[in-house]
């Protein structure tokens, strides 16, 4: 298993934009489709947007469909969650998680990631 570490989280204004990025050591990036999860107080962890192994083949929540993106640097083992137009209610920890795959799959169940960071805090102000 790889592991991750979350880092840009912080505080922006609604309409503003923010870049987390995950950092994955101890494995081949390559090799693990990856996602970013979201929960918030009171809220079930939820699916924010996925990407396959080749990042050919990504996936959105329609809450962000249009606003986030996500992408992946496999040469420097990172993987990113661009977040733009920001809402309070995108209010959430943002935790990025890797599943190792054969073929190029999308993930998209919690159970299918076997690796996670720890989270990072992304607060949107009214």
């Amino acid at each position: 298993q790889v592991q991750l570490v979350e880092s840009g989280g912080g505080l922006v204004q609604a309409g503003g934009s923010l870049r987390v990025s995950c950092a994955v050591s101890g494995g081949t990036f390559s090799n693990y489709a990856m996602a970013w999860f979201r929960q918030a107080p009171g809220n079930e962890r939820e699916l924010v947007a996925a990407i396959s192994r080749s990042g050919s083949s990504t996936y959105y929540a329609d809450s962000v469909k249009g606003r986030f993106t996500i992408s992946r640097d496999d040469a420097e083992n990172t993987g990113y969650l661009q977040m733009n137009s920001l809402k309070p209610e995108d209010t959430a920890v943002y935790s990025c998680a890797a599943g190792f795959v054969i073929g190029d799959l999308l993930l998209h169940l919690a159970e299918d990631f076997s690796s996670w960071g720890q989270g990072t805090q992304v607060t949107v102000s009214s």
